[in-house]
């Protein structure tokens, strides 16, 4: 296992007990797993290769689904300008 999957596997569990915390935390260590997670990925996928950076893609997108959610509804919000 290389390196960049063990620190993808520490980030998963970095989720996990951010998710069992109280809730008030939940938005801001949110952000700091985002801003954490989006090298690892890259990390992952130059290491591994597109298919398992795919597949960390999706476990981080299914950790993280909340903000995911928020982003498309605001995307689907702005109308396009004529």
């Amino acid at each position: 296992m290389t390196y960049s999957l063990i620190l993808a596997c520490i980030w998963g569990l970095a989720a996990t007990l951010v998710a069992l915390g109280p809730r008030r935390f939940h938005w801001p260590a949110a952000w700091a797993l985002i801003a954490a997670g989006v090298p690892i990925l890259g990390w992952v996928t130059l290491q591994n290769g597109p298919w398992v950076g795919l597949l960390v893609r999706a476990g981080g997108v299914w950790v993280l689904r909340w903000p995911v959610v928020f982003f498309l509804r605001r995307l689907r919000a702005v109308e396009p300008a004529e």
